[in-house]
């Protein structure tokens, strides 16, 4: 009969298997005896000559058997060679005492036993057989045998399979001594098989038990250990329990390849996702999920009910598809946890929160989680707030119980495209969820996962420490009264801009704020606008616009790495300022966009008062929001100017120096206002302004718009800060204002630099003005010319005294006062306005300065002034008593 060896017992006896049934179905064995037992030599030269080869067996009689296991003497052939012969040969076998006359046969082996005798061979050899140390059990530190051959290749013996998976191999240690030791493959676990007689085994493991047998059983392989046994459970797993570990997990590599990637690929072994830890970053755990999809595509034994391949997660059970798009790209507004995220779709604009696929982070309602939870939030904050990410979802779970539906998605970001799930589960700051085996919903890159745990806990970061980090200690609410706030103001004022988080937005304009120095917070209100409320419970309703400021604030300003300043504080706790991000102003954005109005009272206190003015100008410009239905007639007609204004204004004396002299369409001039933080703070924006352009890279093709603010080049050749009033591209130049000097200029497009956010924080130090009670004589009166060479003798560029009478919008009214005159010491209202109004270059202006009627006594001052002029006959009064008609 034709069978092959399967093992080999002894020197003298074989285990025979004949060919598989139809079906597949493991053959019986039987027994074969080649008379004498031997040693291991003896044993390992029979198995290299005969294992796995097709044999010849002539069965001369039967032994009883006490199994289902035939037990035959006999002769066998392989190739024609008859084993008998070659043991003898080969010195690794004696020839029996016989009882009965020798036979021809008989007398040509003992002509072999004495060749193989006079030559030394095998058990003849006279220096006697080789000793060596056989250790059955693994050393009592098996710990430290493992991590001594742990990834190193080691040669090897299969001396028994158990099942599919579990090996009992015999190493050949480099010192040569002998390392029995139980094993499991890495990666896979096939059914088991019953250790009992009454049990029966698992469906399929006696075909995976002859798979392996068939390809491994006494065949020479290289093992690489991995790993002692050791429970997957994580951290907060606890409960989960783990699977057997019967042996230490080895990758068993065949001539053939990884045995294990061919017991999945038939069916026959299912994947240990535990171990992709350990298999992930060779490339081993990609190669075992190739095989596993080969025997799901073929449906082979244990994959017999697997799903389709052409599943998507759209359609699985357990994923309730929707309108809602699978891949999507979008800016993170939100960190709810560190396994929680919220994203607003680019396109849309609509916002979905998202789980992290396979990823469960630390719960921060359990203390001995909670600063591992704060950590891991932290991380995602600030790697991902505000930034733009590529999202996959990769499957929804459906509602249950109180469980909302839950999108579980995969998030990228970076140039690099990574996955943040895997980086936080590297850095320890999350685990991998254990799927059921028959779970098919999971991260894509799940190998991956583990692979980054297994890292994570070899070098025992984050939760893997070990370590009992104490809870956070709960942040001290410096607004929880007034009392408290105003303790901490003054303070607050002197330091400037403060560094914060926005830890809450409960409006457009009200946001609650973290200082992680100190590990306070509090509530800052924006001051110089007004943001309609929202609403505060289900009962009340929310002023028009309310959401949408708030939603407009949280996905602008939320967990958002910010600067604040205070002003004050109000009766509640809360503290009135200034909120920056980067360098933009959240008061300015708020009432550019629409969501906000100016709240004059308070705006005009502050620096960036212009900036709050402009910006909603612009969004009444635009109609943008509260500013839909904006009438500009309407509003024109309501701030009409009164016919008399009955009260003037309290006395404000103020250092100017007229820095700009405006004579297009009549008179008018910018101050810059002396003696005031802005100025000292222009000095040295201005020493910084001017290194920084020395430096600066020219931008390729910019093309500014209206409106834009730059850096423009002044025909001195020096940098300032302008704004653009028009811009041609066609021409390639703007009409600009120097936002600090006030003077215009037209400058070509190759002078122009975008503004650096870091020189956009202070206001412009400019301030249009006009002569208050008087106005020059006409443009097109000859004196004109004289009238404003003799205003820019007197003003332009000197230190004065200034009063403001009046403000009109933005406009200043002044009388300016020279301080050098020594009739400004003898009579207080002696001012430039009425030096003018004398020598005959200026007359009352009782058309736009309707205030005249508040200031009788100015008035009547100016009138002889006037008188003066008229009798000394100056300016216009040249030829006759004559005033400009009016």
């Amino acid at each position: 009969m034709s069978m092959k060896a399967v093992p080999v017992i002894s020197g003298d006896t074989l285990v025979l298997r004949g060919s598989p049934g139809p079906q597949g179905q493991p053959p019986k064995e039987r027994y074969g005896y080649s008379r004498n037992p031997w040693a291991f030599e003896s044993r390992d030269f029979l198995r290299a000559m005969t294992i796995g080869k097709p044999i010849s067996f002539t069965s001369t009689h039967s032994l009883p058997s006490n199994d289902d296991t035939t037990r035959d003497l006999g002769t066998a052939e392989i190739g024609g060679l008859d084993l008998t012969s070659e043991l003898l040969k080969n010195g690794w076998a004696k020839v029996k005492d016989l009882k009965r006359d020798p036979t021809d046969d008989d007398t040509r082996k003992r002509d072999l036993e004495a060749e193989a005798k006079a030559a030394g061979l095998g058990i003849w050899n006279p220096h006697g057989p080789q000793t060596r140390a056989v250790h059955h059990t693994m050393p009592q530190d098996s710990q430290a045998f493992v991590s001594e051959w742990k990834g190193k290749s080691i040669d090897a013996l299969v001396e028994q399979v158990r099942d599919g998976s579990t090996l009992r191999v015999r190493l050949f240690m480099p010192d040569g001594q002998h390392q029995l030791i139980n094993i499991a493959l890495a990666g896979v676990r096939c059914a088991r098989t019953s250790s009992k007689p009454d049990e029966s085994s698992e469906p399929w493991a006696e075909e995976a038990k002859f798979f392996t047998e068939s390809r491994l059983l006494q065949r020479a392989v290289h093992v690489v250990i991995l790993s002692l046994p050791s429970s997957p459970a994580t951290p907060f797993q606890t409960g989960t329990s783990a699977p057997p570990q019967p042996a230490s997990i080895f990758i068993v590599i065949h001539p053939a390849g990884n045995v294990a990637e061919h017991l999945v690929a038939a069916g026959l072994a299912r994947i240990v996702d535990w171990h992709a830890g350990m298999l992930a970053s060779g490339g081993g755990m990609e190669r075992l999920r190739a095989a596993e999809k080969v025997a799901k595509e073929k449906r082979a034994y244990l994959y017999a009910s697997a799903p389709t391949s052409s599943a998507t997660p759209s359609t699985k059970t357990n994923g309730s598809p929707n309108e809602n798009s699978r891949s999507f790209e979008g800016a993170v507004i939100r960190i709810w946890s560190g396994d929680q995220i919220s994203v607003a779709e680019k396109e849309s604009g609509k916002e979905r929160r998202l789980y992290l696929s396979s990823t469960r982070g630390p719960k921060l309602s359990d203390p001995k989680q909670a600063f591992y939870a704060q950590e891991a939030r932290e991380f995602l904050r600030k790697r991902l707030i505000g930034k733009n990410v590529r999202v996959t979802v990769d499957f929804v779970r459906p509602r249950e119980g109180e469980f909302e539906e839950r999108e579980c998605a995969t998030v990228r970001y970076g140039g690099q495209n990574s996955n943040i799930a895997e980086q936080l589960i590297e850095k320890g700051l999350a685990i991998v969820v254990r799927h059921r085996r028959d779970d098919e919903d999971r991260s894509p890159d799940y190998d991956k996962f583990m692979a980054a745990e297994q890292a994570a806990l070899t070098e025992t970061r984050g939760i893997h420490s070990g370590k009992e980090q104490p809870p956070p200690k709960q942040p001290l609410n410096l607004s929880e009264t007034a009392a408290r706030a105003n303790s901490f103001l003054s303070g607050f004022k002197r330091q400037g801009k403060i560094p914060a988080v926005v830890e809450y937005v409960a409006s457009g304009s009200r946001f609650k704020l973290f200082l992680p120095r100190d590990n306070q917070t509090l509530t800052l209100v924006l001051g110089g606008i007004r943001a309609p409320r929202t609403a505060r419970n289900a009962s009340e309703k929310s002023e028009p616009f309310g959401s949408e400021a708030a939603e407009f604030s949280t996905r602008r300003y939320m967990q958002r790495d910010v600067e604040f300043e205070v002003e004050s504080a109000d009766k509640s706790g809360g503290f009135i300022g200034a909120l920056w991000l980067k360098n933009e102003n959240a008061a300015v954005s708020l009432a550019r966009e629409g969501y906000a109005f100016v709240h004059a009272f308070s705006a005009d206190g502050l620096s960036w008062a212009k900036q709050i003015y402009d910006a909603e100008a612009e969004a009444k410009q635009a109609r943008r929001n509260v500013w839909k239905d904006y009438d500009e007639e309407a509003e024109k007609a309501a701030q009409a100017p009164v016919e008399d204004v009955s009260t003037p204004l309290k006395p404000e004396y103020i250092d100017v120096i007229i820095s700009d002299v405006r004579t297009k369409n009549g008179l008018s001039f910018s101050v810059q206002i002396l003696n005031t933080e802005g100025i000292a703070s222009l000095e040295k924006l201005m020493r910084d302004f001017s290194l920084h352009h020395k430096s600066a890279a020219v931008p390729a093709n910019f093309t500014p718009s209206n409106g834009d603010l730059v850096s423009a080049k002044f025909s001195d050749g020096s940098w300032y800060r302008a704004k653009i009033r028009r811009a041609s591209p066609i021409k390639k130049e703007a009409e600009v204002t120097f936002i600090d000097y006030g003077n215009q200029d037209t400058v070509a497009f190759s002078n122009l630099r975008p503004l650096d956010p870091k020189f956009r924080s202070l206001p412009g130090q400019a301030q249009d003005a006009r002569l208050s009670f008087v106005k020059l004589v006409n443009p097109d009166s000859e004196y004109y010319p004289e009238a404003i060479d003799r205003f820019r003798s007197l003003c332009e560029g000197r230190k004065l005294i200034a009063n403001i009478d009046q403000r009109e919008g933005n406009i200043l009214h002044l009388r300016l006062i020279d301080p050098a005159d020594p009739a400004s010491a003898q009579n207080p209202l002696a001012c430039i306005n009425a030096d003018l109004l004398r020598e005959g270059l200026a007359s009352i202006d009782r058309k736009n300065c309707k205030y005249l009627g508040a200031y009788p006594h100015v008035v009547k001052s100016l009138q002889e002034c006037v008188a003066a002029g008229k009798r000394e006959r100056l300016g216009m009064f040249e030829f006759g008593d004559i005033e400009e008609d009016e």
